[in-house]
């Protein structure tokens, strides 16, 4: 039987999240991507907001949280919100669908990508990270200034021991959906303690022998612009990953540091463009799949009215 392939995406809580998730439906359906979008929710996501995502042509799925592993009240994730990230594990159990592509909310789809469903059966395929930011500055690569996207610039000092392992960002990754496999993750996760980058460090744990690195078009992590611009061309890059602290497109102020880069706020007005484009929302584009009419506002008015896409002048 030939299983459906899809991309997903996590959602969790009543915050302005889903706006993310509903760029990301839109992105997809304007750069024609043949797959639906589903989205894992956990059930404190209000009616509300799936109702929303259902009317750009999501498919919602509820999930339960999965809970951290023991310990974690003694560890310091990179950012807060990393603990509840586990409950992306979950998605491992749509086995329903032969592969899926997962995207992180806050990721936007400026050219077509579906070439990635036919990435080799039985690998693990994501982008590598940068070790750059302040958010690694407890590991030992930060402290020294080694960067796998950069490995010559610093190159790593033998008396720390073997140089890290290739490691992906988590963001953006391409799998095979498998129970089997989730409930050997649940498994390793009991017996793992929490670590900084939650389950994005687990992830590479378990998959580190079938990982198989993809392009940085693929998930370019906006630290690359300041970090690494040797290795961004932008004019080639598929997916944009608003992950930097102030870069969120939905409440972008341009305060916080390096958002007053030309570079970013073009990538920041280029979300608002497709998020604000009344072209690609679902009803407009196959009218013959619309959802029946829902009380209140549209997507797109409710967009105009609270989504925070004008840039601010540069200073």
């Amino acid at each position: 039987m030939l299983l459906r392939k899809a991309y997903v995406t996590f959602l969790a809580g009543d915050g302005d999240y889903f706006k993310g998730a509903e760029g990301l439906a839109k992105s997809l359906r304007r750069v024609k991507s043949s797959h639906q979008l589903l989205v894992a929710v956990l059930p404190d996501v209000p009616e509300s907001h799936r109702r929303l995502l259902r009317r750009q042509g999501c498919v919602i799925r509820e999930i339960e949280p999965i809970m951290p592993p023991a310990g974690s009240d003694q560890c310091k994730f990179a950012m807060a919100h990393y603990v509840i990230n586990y409950s992306k594990l979950r998605i491992w159990e749509f086995e329903d669908f032969s592969k899926l592509v997962y995207l992180d909310a806050d990721i936007m789809v400026f050219q077509n990508m579906d070439e990635l469903f036919d990435t080799p059966k039985g690998t693990f395929s994501a982008v590598l990270d940068c070790f750059c930011e302040k958010t690694w500055s407890h590991t030992p690569q930060y402290s020294i200034g080694y960067c796998q996207q950069s490995p010559d610039s610093a190159p790593w000092v033998k008396v720390l021991g073997p140089p890290p392992k290739p490691y992906f960002n988590a963001g953006m990754f391409v799998f095979e959906p498998s129970r089997k496999t989730f409930t050997e993750l649940m498994q390793s996760l009991r017996s793992n303690p929490p670590t900084p980058f939650a389950e994005q460090d687990f992830l590479n744990s378990i998959f580190q022998k079938i990982f198989r690195p993809i392009p940085l078009k693929y998930n370019l992590i906006l630290a690359m612009l300041w970090r690494h611009p040797e290795n961004v061309h932008l004019p080639s890059v598929k997916a944009v990953h608003y992950c930097a602290t102030g870069s969120k497109p939905w409440c972008f102020t341009g305060k916080e540091a390096n958002m007053d880069r030309e570079d970013v706020r073009e990538l920041v007005r280029k979300w608002g463009e497709v998020y604000l484009d009344p072209s690609v929302d679902l009803n407009n584009v196959k009218p013959s799949n619309a959802v029946p009419e829902l009380n209140g506002p549209t997507p797109f008015d409710i967009a105009e009215s609270t989504v925070v896409v004008r840039v601010p002048p540069a200073a």
